[in-house]
């Protein structure tokens, strides 16, 4: 058995580098929303100038999204240098000490992996870890664990408020806002419920949705609202700073989710929003039925073979 998963790990390795060396501008095209034109990934970076936060809303398994991001990166410290950071979804504000520990050079890989309990597919993002490692720059580990928004889903607020008070330092304040408008619409969809009658929310909105007693709505916002507090956190103990947030673009796709919730913490960031997907008539897009998702839309090529089958 150890032996099938250390092959697996290898050829997963290989295969994540084999693909990285061979991408290239032809494997993408990114349009810019303000502009209405096709731009290179030059564009988003400067436009930075004159923003805080830019969102990269990705699909976990795209090849070539994750060569953007770890590009994105690159570029935007070759301009502001050490007034970057990295924020991630896939690493829990409770692990924090341990990526601190291992950015610093006190820990080994192995027990940074271990202990920052890291996705499936770390090896995706590895290279960002890296570079910021190399390159000294601070990576806010922004997400709520799992055992608090499952703990939301199945209780509410209500769950979480009786939680020790050294516990509530790894999600966002409470009572945090949950989801309205059209991204609760947008969850509610995903359920293939009704809205059920219980309302648990900061804004007294109409009532999340419920599959069964587990309230999607109410974890996802958990989600939602702890990253974006992540970041504002952040900012506001280090106000120079630019910071580059990596989640699903489900997180911060036209705007909503996180990018709310990162607005209602503090209303005078600027935040840019990239959402990236993979469309099957690439290299020809029709960029009029993605527009409504962001500032930057990249579409990458579907030929690309995904870093897993989900």
């Amino acid at each position: 058995m150890k032996l099938t998963k250390l092959f697996s790990l290898f050829f997963s390795i290989m295969l994540s580098m084999s693909v990285f060396a061979q991408l290239s501008e032809q494997h993408y095209r990114i349009y810019s929303v303000k502009l209405a034109k096709e731009v290179t990934i030059d564009e988003i970076v400067n436009d930075m100038k004159t923003h805080d936060v830019v969102f990269f809303g990705e699909e976990h398994n795209d090849s070539v999204t994750h060569y953007l991001e770890a590009l994105l990166l690159e570029k935007l410290f070759s301009t502001y240098g050490s007034n970057i950071t990295l924020s991630m979804e896939m690493f829990d504000r409770d692990v924090q000490t341990v990526m601190d520990e291992y950015l610093m050079g006190s820990i080994r890989e192995k027990n940074f992996k271990k202990d920052a309990r890291v996705w499936s597919n770390y090896i995706n993002y590895r290279p960002m870890v890296e570079f910021a490692k190399s390159n000294k720059l601070n990576v806010v580990c922004a997400n709520a664990a799992g055992r608090y928004s499952n703990l939301a889903a199945r209780m509410g607020q209500k769950g979480l408020m009786e939680l020790p008070d050294a516990s509530k330092a790894f999600f966002a304040p409470l009572p945090y806002d949950t989801a309205s408008g059209k991204y609760y619409e947008k969850l509610v969809e995903l359920t293939n419920h009704d809205p059920s009658t219980v309302s648990d929310t900061a804004k007294k909105v109409t009532a999340p949705a419920a599959m069964g007693g587990f309230n999607l709505i109410m974890g996802q916002s958990l989600w939602d609202a702890t990253m974006a507090y992540s970041i504002a956190s952040y900012l506001k103990k280090n106000k120079k700073q630019k910071v580059m947030q990596v989640n699903g673009r489900f997180h911060s796709d036209e705007k909503f989710a996180a990018v709310t919730q990162l607005n209602n913490y503090n209303p005078k960031l600027k935040s840019l929003v990239i959402s990236s997907t993979s469309d099957l008539s690439f290299p020809v897009i029709d960029w009029s039925q993605y527009t409504n998702l962001g500032d930057y839309i990249i579409v990458t090529d579907p030929s690309i073979p995904k870093t897993y089958e989900e």
